[in-house]
């Protein structure tokens, strides 16, 4: 069984190893932070230097018997008109959630007054910038050398531990 366990754990770690880990593309953004979404806070500071992408989600948490999420347009923003938003994105429950689906200005505001009191959030969805080029690899080059050796010595030995210990039902 210790044989077992050393094999496996040595398995996941090569493959943790060798295996390119997966870039995460979309972010939650919750609105304000720890200070949510609530009067008296600037979101227009809170938005500066982060970048929305598409697919990213902003997440507003409330109190659901005040305050509200309404998209609006930009007139209706930058004058905090909340008669006739383009959507509610109020649940009733104070915790909701914006898809970000299309590359483009979003404005939303509370309503009942409270865009006056600072309740208004403008972001711009970008798409996702291309990843960085990996460097080409020279021959001969230290990760050349290690991807090679995992490839042509860990691997089989890997299967061969494995194979050996079926062998000998030590599997149990």
């Amino acid at each position: 069984m210790a044989r077992f366990a050393v094999v496996a754990a040595a398995a996941v770690l090569v493959v943790l190893a060798v295996a390119p880990v997966p870039e995460v593309a979309a972010k939650k953004w919750t609105v304000g932070d720890n200070k949510f979404w609530n009067p008296n806070v600037n979101y227009t500071i809170w938005a500066q230097g982060k970048h929305f992408y598409l697919d990213d989600w902003l997440y507003f948490v409330y109190d659901r018997n005040q305050h509200s999420v309404l998209e609006v347009n930009k007139t209706d923003y930058e004058n905090c008109i909340s008669d006739h938003p383009l959507r509610n994105w109020t649940r009733g429950a104070g915790r909701d959630v914006v898809p970000l689906n299309v590359t483009r200005h979003f404005y939303f505001l509370s309503g009942n007054g409270f865009c006056f009191s600072g309740m208004k959030l403008a972001v711009k969805v970008e798409k996702l910038p291309p990843p960085p080029k990996a460097s080409p690899v020279k021959n001969g080059g230290k990760s050349s050398i290690v991807a090679g050796l995992v490839a042509q010595l860990v691997l089989p030995v890997i299967g061969l531990a494995f194979g050996a210990m079926w062998n000998e039902n030590l599997w149990l």
